[in-house]
């Protein structure tokens, strides 16, 4: 059984809007309260609370919340100290991360019910009533948990996690390809086939600032600035939204058409250190694009293998020899063969080559360079870790 997440616009109304907003406002302070109590305790005793604690204390308070959206805040409070004392033994994790106190809440879950559909353009949600909304789609499997959530543009939506049944399926295709992904083109095929980027951020950047610019005029604490940060939030929101499109469509284009695919497993908190490049990349949004790809062929049958992605571009896909590759420089051309491509094309054909290797059942054995070798387990899965050369 797999977790699969619909979400779906809701409409409230005013009167709504007030009871949701009233509700997040009083989260906030359940979970604020919640946290100043275990800290004053540990500090008293020694001791550290747990969530059937933490919803003692909610018996009978705080009645204008649906008693399981209570016991949803209580389990937050209980799991942000668990990761922080998973942090505090793991001597790799240099940033411990001591839970903090909340400003604001975004999102209320309802872990098991309080919820149904009242018909196909209702929602009904204990406490808050009967939101219209829009089920583009029916959601599969058994209904789990709810959350409804709040973006930056006051837009409202509602996610249902739902358990499905696992389906082996069979991809119809056996064409395996390697995928190369930079700004210049989105993304490269070992192919020969180019994906444009199509630079949301970069389209928008005037109008951003534009609306930035109005921001920044207006009176701190003022209606016009509320209205001027409402504006600038759903400028942002389109661009995001047109970024998950595009990589939504390309995705499911990538895992219908082939059987095998081959990827880099990129480092992308370490290249956007590069303050030059590091919009770009932002933009360009590999890691999202990726995650696309590792689920979605999942759902078609595909095969997605992660390798390492150093040297990829500067060894020839021939003949295996390394040559010194500034990034300005665009078109790969071996010393030693001759061989001449472009430098993405001669990238994602040894992502495709090392994909193979490590797809094969005996991948640890096969005489693979280091510089390309990555982690691959007993059953031949690649994880999802860069191997140490």
């Amino acid at each position: 059984m797999t977790l699969r997440m619909y979400q779906y616009r809701l409409y409230p109304s005013k009167k709504q809007k007030e009871i949701l907003l009233n509700t997040f406002n009083i989260c906030k302070e359940i979970y604020n309260n919640l946290l100043e109590t275990s800290i004053k305790i540990y500090k008293e005793t020694g001791k550290t609370l747990r969530k059937f604690d933490y919803n003692k204390q909610l018996t009978n308070k705080y009645p204008d919340v649906f008693s399981q959206v209570k016991q949803n805040i209580s389990d937050r409070v209980d799991k942000s100290f668990k990761n922080f004392f998973r942090r505090c033994k793991d001597t790799s994790c240099k940033k411990k991360g001591f839970p903090r106190f909340k400003s604001r809440v975004h999102s209320i879950t309802y872990p098991q019910f309080g919820f149904k559909f009242k018909s196909q353009r209702r929602l009904n949600v204990s406490k808050i009533g009967n939101i219209p909304i829009v089920l583009h789609r029916i959601p599969k499997g058994k209904l789990k948990t709810m959350t409804i959530k709040r973006n930056r543009a006051s837009q409202w939506f509602a996610i249902f996690s739902c358990e499905v049944k696992e389906e082996t399926v069979k991809h119809p295709s056996a064409e395996k390809i390697g995928i190369d992904v930079g700004i210049e083109t989105f993304a490269t095929i070992s192919n020969g086939e180019t994906v444009d980027n199509p630079r949301h951020i970069i389209k928008a950047e005037k109008r951003l600032e534009r609306l930035q610019r109005r921001v920044s005029r207006k009176i701190k604490g003022s209606n016009n600035r509320r209205k001027a940060i409402h504006r600038l939030a759903i400028q942002h929101v389109k661009v995001t939204n047109q970024r998950n499109d595009f990589l939504h469509k390309i995705s499911k284009n990538i895992t219908q058409r082939y059987g095998f695919i081959s990827v880099e497993n990129l480092n992308i908190k370490g290249m956007v250190q590069n303050h030059h490049l590091a919009r770009y990349i932002s933009d360009a949004s590999w890691n999202r694009f990726i995650q696309m790809l590792e689920y979605k062929a999942v759902t078609s049958g595909s095969t997605l293998v992660k390798v390492n992605p150093r040297n990829t571009s500067k060894t020839c896909s021939r003949c295996g020899t390394i040559v010194d590759m500034p990034l300005k420089q665009r078109m790969f051309n071996c010393p030693n063969c001759g061989f001449v491509s472009h430098r993405d094309l001669n990238a994602s054909l040894n992502i495709l080559k090392v994909g193979q290797d490590l797809s094969e059942p005996n991948a640890c054995e096969h005489d693979v360079r280091p510089s390309l070798k990555a982690i691959v387990d007993e059953t031949g899965t690649t994880h999802n870790k860069l191997a140490r050369s």
